[in-house]
């Protein structure tokens, strides 16, 4: 069986002041990175009074050009542009395991499809929440959710470690040791809807996938 994305999660339709944010953790499509990258800081603040307010764990995903894949679940308050969609889950769903769902490349496939205009085509919020979701308790979603967010988080140590290591032969070494040890980017659901066949716990992650496809 199926949920639609409005069973599971609503968008968040409070205001901020813009006096009260900062350049940390005011969000807009210009400092959200593509393909699932998350953000990086804002480079000016808007000039209105108020905007669009986010809380710690709500999942953002950029309206414009659906197919940049820009999403990041964010980790404190803040406030964000209007082109960019808060979305809150509802008592039923797990916030982790709303963020793969909306993370999955079908969605953004599906936000493309239903999207309006051309040259900057924008996803339908109506439509959006038309989205199917697959039906799954939530004890289920944070199991699911655990085992591929431990994923994301080895790979996130991995780059981590990459970027501070000095350029030396040993590093090198190391470097490569943990990136065959660290499922890829590709492998992991919000990438391309495959998961690293790392891990005991591969067969949950693997029939998510299998409901999510169907």
């Amino acid at each position: 069986m199926k949920y639609k994305l409005s069973d599971i999660c609503s968008f968040r339709k409070g205001k901020v002041e813009v006096e009260n944010l900062n350049t940390k953790n005011y969000i807009s499509t210009e400092n959200m990175l593509p393909n699932k990258c998350g953000i990086i800081k804002a480079s000016s603040l808007p000039s209105v009074a108020l905007t669009q307010e986010y809380k710690n764990g709500d999942i953002l995903v950029s309206n414009i050009r659906p197919y940049f894949k820009k999403i990041w679940k964010a980790k404190y308050d803040g406030g964000c542009s209007n082109d960019v969609l808060v979305f809150v889950a509802k008592s039923n769903t797990d916030r982790n395991f709303l963020y793969y769902v909306l993370a999955d490349d079908n969605f953004f496939t599906y936000s493309m499809t239903t999207s309006k205009g051309t040259k900057m085509p924008r996803g339908d919020k109506t439509s959006i929440m038309q989205y199917e979701v697959p039906m799954i308790d939530l004890q289920t979603q944070k199991k699911i959710a655990s085992i591929l967010k431990s994923f994301d988080e080895k790979i996130e140590l991995n780059n981590v470690i990459n970027n501070n290591l000095p350029p030396h032969p040993c590093n090198a070494r190391i470097a490569a040791k943990q990136r065959r040890q660290t499922p890829k980017p590709d492998e992991c659901l919000h990438t391309d809807g495959k998961v690293s066949d790392r891990g005991s716990n591969e067969g949950a992650a693997e029939q998510f996938l299998s409901i999510l496809a169907a």
